[in-house]
């Protein structure tokens, strides 16, 4: 690493906390927003495009409602899957080589294989390409997290994890509007998917002008990190196995429910209309991504208020009962009470989403925190895959009922009201070194 770079980075978390705060922490925090907004469109994309996709590549087969759920879940699962791979790699890069260039990886990575997708010929093909731009994905989450709650000042992480939870969602708006606006169809899906190869630009801005974090840099000073190792083997398990429950909790919700199943549902309500409404699946991800990007930033405000357990708690009873009125007690059908309980659940199941970037880095000490973070966040996915592909299943058992089987799916937050308990109350207390 330059001694320029190094020196900025020193000066970037140097000043007291009740200084101004400097250009090296700025580039930190716009550079990262801008990671978690291409990380939103790289989630919300696949949702909007998938049910067309499959059409396209599907071709005859894709009359049966039933195929194109149960390849959604299995390509669903493949990404899932493959942020799990991703954080443990990137984030394990990121405590034994820096923050910067780890993320810089990462955002190519999962630029480069997300454009590839548009030569998919067939749908394992396109499940192979998300596996592989979701190794990219999974990895930036967590780096970004721990690059930004290391250099900017400890009475400012409250609102830090907000706009952290606010910022992937903005992402996931930008590709709703793209997908409401656009109208896409089985002709044109392959076009979106050129969109997200954007991020590469940010890869090398991120190289180039990103000071490293200057805790990691004193904590390798100090000793070697071997974090898989420690995560694994000494007292950090426990916290490890808490965050994973926490965050499976949060991902299997959102991926076996609302941000996954519930545009596919639109879309198929909309094809139901006379004339039949493209936008259906576009409009729904426009609401369930605005009142993400609302429950996102409110959460972590609220957890630093009341407590972080309490917080959690309140998210998974509002999840639940928002997620079963909305499946089992709304008609089906696609009007303006759907999309207002759209954006409702996306309020309440996303909130976690803000909470995590807040609570996970509090668990964990500098010198294993980005794969501690990176292993926590994204073995959820794990979890959250088998809930995709939980979902697509019970559409068979529930007579190809979306709502029905994404209700069943929901009951997930039950656990998390229990589990949360076993963890311990981090409001108020500095990171831990």
């Amino acid at each position: 690493m330059p001694t320029d770079r190094l020196a900025a980075s020193e000066l970037t978390t140097s000043l007291p906390a009740t200084s101004r705060l400097n250009a090296g922490q700025w580039l930190v925090l716009g550079a990262a927003l801008l990671g978690w907004m291409f990380d939103g469109a790289e989630m919300g994309l696949f949702t909007a495009v998938g049910r067309p996709a499959l059409q396209d590549l599907l071709g005859s087969a894709a009359v049966d409602e039933h195929n194109i759920a149960q390849w959604f879940s299995y390509l669903t699962a493949a990404f899932l899957l493959g942020a799990a791979c991703g954080g443990l790699i990137f984030g394990w890069l990121g405590d034994r080589i820096g923050r910067v260039r780890s993320m810089a990886i990462s955002i190519f990575m999962y630029s480069l294989f997300t454009g590839a997708c548009y030569f998919a010929a067939e749908p394992w093909q396109l499940a192979v390409l998300r596996f592989a731009a979701a190794l990219g994905m999974g990895g930036e989450w967590a780096l970004g997290v721990a690059l930004v709650v290391e250099c900017w000042p400890e009475r400012l992480r409250t609102l830090l994890a907000g706009v952290i939870g606010a910022a992937g969602n903005l992402g996931y708006l930008a590709i709703a509007l793209v997908v409401a606006i656009g109208r896409v169809t089985p002709d044109t899906w392959r076009w979106t998917m050129l969109l997200c190869t954007a991020p590469a630009l940010l890869a090398f801005a991120v190289l180039m002008f990103l000071p490293e974090s200057p805790r990691w840099q004193r904590s390798v000073r100090e000793s070697v990190a071997r974090p898989i190792r420690e995560i694994f083997t000494t007292r950090l398990i426990r916290p490890t196995l808490l965050a994973i429950g926490l965050a499976s909790v949060a991902l299997i919700g959102t991926w076996g429910c609302v941000q996954a199943f519930l545009p596919t549902w639109a879309d198929q309500m909309g094809g139901r209309l006379d004339p039949p409404d493209p936008s259906a699946k576009g409009w729904t991800l426009v609401a369930v991504a605005i009142g993400a990007i609302c429950g996102g930033f409110v959460a972590p405000l609220v957890g630093g208020r009341i407590g972080r357990r309490k917080a959690y708690f309140g998210m998974c009873v509002a999840s639940l009962v928002v997620c079963q009125a909305l499946f089992r007690v709304l008609p089906e059908v696609y009007n303006g009470w759907f999309l207002l309980m759209a954006g409702i659940a996306g309020f309440c199941t996303a909130s976690f989403y803000g909470w995590l970037p807040l609570y996970l880095p509090e668990l964990f000490p500098t010198r294993v925190r980005a794969t501690a973070q990176g292993v926590s966040f994204n073995f959820g996915r794990i979890f959250a895959a088998a809930g995709a592909l939980g979902t697509g299943s019970l559409m068979g058992l529930f007579d190809r009922s979306y709502p029905r089987a994404c209700a069943t799916m929901s009951l997930v937050y039950v656990i998390g009201m229990i589990l949360i308990w076993f963890g311990p109350e981090t409001r108020g207390q500095p990171l831990p070194e």
